[in-house]
């Protein structure tokens, strides 16, 4: 597989590991309940009747299974991991590095963007300003007058706006490079089932064979 599907391949087997894992932490699963209608201690001649509570997954009687499954896979992310560390090993590029700084190069890039689109502005505010006068008996009181607010860009328009150009163009530039890498990169792995199996028909497929 290429690295593209080797990422897919960890996800699925992250997936089956959090299905199977709530499986075991539901205690519904992994504790058998039984009540016992004590009838007899009221009417002598009476049977006592045994219910047992219904457990919330089919998988409650296959609970050791269940956690041969988890090792299992684990064991398959183990591998897997390894795999993808040695393939990483053989790029041009350090491509966890590159996908942390090419975030950093969108987010700056976008910042800028944002900058280069302010504009200057000028705009009057009808009572937006105040004062103090003294009024014909010398008091001093407040009145309230028109405000003029003025926007003025304070740094280099295009400046920023060419930053923010360089930046994405090797934004892009990297990511056409990881999606090569992505693509055309050979991991020495394979899935030991289909990528887009169901849990219900993996975990089934592991409990059978262990049974066999």
């Amino acid at each position: 597989m290429n690295l593209k599907d080797a990422f897919r391949a960890q996800n699925k087997l992250l997936a089956l590991m959090d299905e199977a894992s709530d499986i075991l932490q539901n205690r519904g699963n992994t504790l058998k309940v039984t009540v016992t209608h004590l009838r007899s201690k009221v009417m002598p001649e009476a049977q006592d009747a045994v219910a047992e509570d219904t457990a919330p997954s089919e998988y409650a009687e296959h609970i050791n299974q269940v956690a041969a499954f988890l090792m299992a896979m684990l064991a398959e992310r183990e591998k897997l991991s390894a795999a993808i560390c040695a393939a990483k090993a053989q790029l041009p590029l350090d491509m966890d590095s590159e996908t942390g700084l090419n975030r950093v190069r969108q987010g700056l890039a976008d910042i800028f963007r944002r900058m280069a689109a302010h504009r200057n502005s000028e705009v009057v505010i009808a009572n937006g300003g105040s004062g103090y006068r003294f009024n014909g008996e010398g008091n001093q009181v407040s009145y309230r007058c028109d405000a003029r607010r003025v926007t003025t860009i304070n740094f280099d328009r295009n400046k920023v706006r060419g930053m923010a150009t360089e930046l994405g163009r090797k934004a892009d530039e990297v990511s056409a490079r990881l999606d090569q890498c992505l693509v055309n990169t050979t991991v020495d792995y394979t899935l030991p089932f289909e990528m887009n199996d169901s849990f219900d028909t993996i975990l089934s497929d592991f409990i059978q064979r262990q049974s066999t």
